[in-house]
């Protein structure tokens, strides 16, 4: 009796995931035709804000990717730092010296503000901005020659806020880091697509690229309200999209790079990932039970003896997996490591589900060495 109600549960999850695999790609390909349509004859000038601490993998070329824009306007970056000790330093002066026809400036940031660090330096980089467009992307993130004219084309509607991208993950060795990369583009990107098709539109932002007017940032209140938030960059979508204005999801993808994790940070990365998910979309995040396609035909397999119904539903879940793998990660993101990595599929399912449930367990979370309780968004130093 137990061993059956196992079975038809088991088999009605691994069903429902089948659908959301489908879903998926309806969503992906909406979003490519939506992409097709985009009008890109709107040119205004952009502040580029980029905070930074420490070096990243392949910083140097990230940096140097925002310098080769073909983009017709005019466009500054600013990088922001704590202090002229950071090592990141060294870069953006490097960076200046080798485009000298670019506006680069170096931002001295020294006050901590709140518990989020990196909007503590924004905060104190905004007055360095001259224009009335303002890009905030990370160090890391390494963008093609037309991304700002990709971003800033959305903004041709006046009732357009804020634009943001997808993105992709570059591996930098070790199985943990590629499975990580594997993750952003075969598994929250897809749920990034079918949230906005569900939804009717993109109601959140994502930490890639938040491209905001000066005018929508002052009706949002600044960024001082996130200086003690963790999904910072979940929070000004949101807050956007509060204040009466739209956010665009523009079809440039760019690529952040994911560093060689030990098991450890690779454990805390991804529990923090998953908390913040949990903190800000609880319902969505619940809602993560369906899509643990290959955990739950693999259970199904299990619960029933490998009967011959079970391994044939195994085999379609596989089929759908890897076609939203395919499809998605290689066809819309453009991550070409997915063909490499596809063996790590079942793995990082199970780690997902794995994860997924830990993400429960829980409301602390580990950010750059420092533990933080999790609560309606706010981080607050850890106390046992």
């Amino acid at each position: 009796m137990i061993s059956g109600a196992i079975e038809i549960l088991t088999a009605t999850m691994t069903l429902a995931a089948i659908g959301y695999a489908i879903l998926s790609l309806v969503a992906a390909r909406s979003f490519v035709r939506s992409a097709r349509q985009a009008n890109s004859t709107f040119r205004a000038p952009v502040s580029v804000l980029k905070p930074v601490k420490g070096i990243d993998p392949e910083m140097y070329q990230a940096f140097a990717s925002h310098c080769t824009q073909e983009f017709a306007s005019e466009y500054e970056l600013i990088f922001g730092v704590a202090s002229l000790d950071d090592p990141a330093v060294a870069l953006v002066r490097r960076l200046q010296a080798e485009f000298p026809q670019r506006a680069i400036k170096l931002a001295i940031c020294p006050e901590t503000l709140g518990m989020n660090r990196k909007v503590s330096v924004l905060v104190q980089m905004v007055p360095h901005a001259q224009y009335a467009h303002l890009l905030i992307n990370d160090s890391d993130i390494r963008v093609g020659p037309e991304y700002l004219k990709c971003v800033m084309a959305r903004f041709l509607r006046d009732s357009v806020g804020m634009v943001t991208t997808p993105y992709r993950g570059r591996a930098h060795g070790g199985i943990f880091s590629r499975i990580e990369a594997l993750c952003i583009s075969t598994d929250f990107m897809p749920g990034v697509l079918t949230a906005v098709k569900l939804e009717g539109g993109i109601r959140f932002a994502l930490g890639a690229t938040l491209a905001i007017s000066q005018r929508a940032l002052n009706d949002i209140g600044g960024l001082e309200p996130l200086l003690n938030v963790l999904a910072d960059d979940y929070e000004m979508g949101e807050r956007t999209i509060r204040a009466g204005y739209e956010v665009a999801l523009a079809n440039e993808v760019v690529e952040t790079s994911v560093p060689a994790y030990s098991f450890k940070t690779f454990r805390a990365h991804q529990l923090r990932w998953a908390r913040t998910v949990r903190d800000a979309r609880r319902a969505g995040y619940a809602g993560l039970v369906f899509t643990f396609g290959l955990p739950w035909a693999l259970l199904t397999v299990v619960a029933s003896g490998a009967a011959m119904w079970s391994v044939a539903l195994l085999v379609l879940m596989v089929v759908a997996r890897v076609a939203q793998a395919l499809a998605i990660g290689v066809g819309v993101i453009g991550d070409r490591q997915v063909l490499r990595d596809l063996w790590l599929l079942p793995i990082r399912d199970i780690h997902a589900m794995i994860l997924w449930i830990c993400g429960y367990a829980s409301d602390t979370v580990v950010w750059r060495g420092e533990k933080f309780t999790l609560s309606d968004g706010t981080l607050t130093p850890y106390r046992a």
